[in-house]
């Protein structure tokens, strides 16, 4: 770039914001699931959630300076919570077995796809067990989940998934004659996630 203001455009600001939210429900829709694996969820909210999603956006600011793919929170790290791991230290031990792994990179690059897939089965499993929370028996709680769910593998993004829920939901519960339950800032985000799959999906 010539200078900053070559970034001070419409398309440069549709990429920024399309990577924030994509980041963002990326971030917030792992966090819950581990967060729910660990039984850390209370009330339906995650405690001390704002130092996690700083964690992240720091991870994703560092990470990028580097030249690497965003650095955010995996839904692998589920099989860690299913093995015990609460702490955050399981964490600690992986990022270091990540470091050791720099230096034997060309030998875990005969490391194929067949052998990992055995792993992401059991973390699929223990996502779909959170399932069984959802009030199914309502239409208008069914139908946005059972979208977000669908559209999580068929979009190849856990952010894409959730935004097809934020969408669904509004139009399900007016429809049930429940508007009154609806948070005003589900209709921006209607809105936004609309326009989102219009104009840039």
């Amino acid at each position: 770039f010539h200078d900053f203001g070559s970034l001070l455009n419409v398309k440069f600001l549709v990429v920024v914001l399309t990577f924030l939210f994509v980041d963002f429900f990326d971030t917030a829709g792992t966090l819950m699931a581990v967060a729910t694996q660990a039984g850390l969820v209370k009330d339906n909210k995650l405690p001390r959630a704002s130092r996690a999603l700083m964690a992240d956006a720091l991870a994703t600011t560092i990470g990028s300076l580097f030249g690497t793919s965003t650095t955010t929170a995996y839904v692998e790290s589920t099989s860690g919570v299913a093995a015990g791991a609460r702490s955050g230290f399981s964490a600690v031990v992986t990022a270091i077995l990540f470091l050791v792994a720099l230096f034997f990179s060309p030998l875990l690059a005969v490391v194929t796809p067949a052998v990992t897939a055995p792993a992401l089965v059991i973390v699929g499993v223990l996502m779909v067990s959170s399932l069984r929370l959802i009030d199914w028996d309502k239409f208008e709680i069914a139908v946005p989940a059972f979208f977000t769910v669908i559209m999580m593998p068929l979009g190849y993004s856990i952010a894409t998934g959730i935004a097809i829920g934020f969408v669904f939901y509004p139009i399900t519960m007016l429809l049930a004659g429940r508007k009154k339950e609806i948070h005003p800032m589900m209709y921006g985000l209607f809105f936004v996630f609309l326009a989102y799959f219009i104009w840039v999906r």
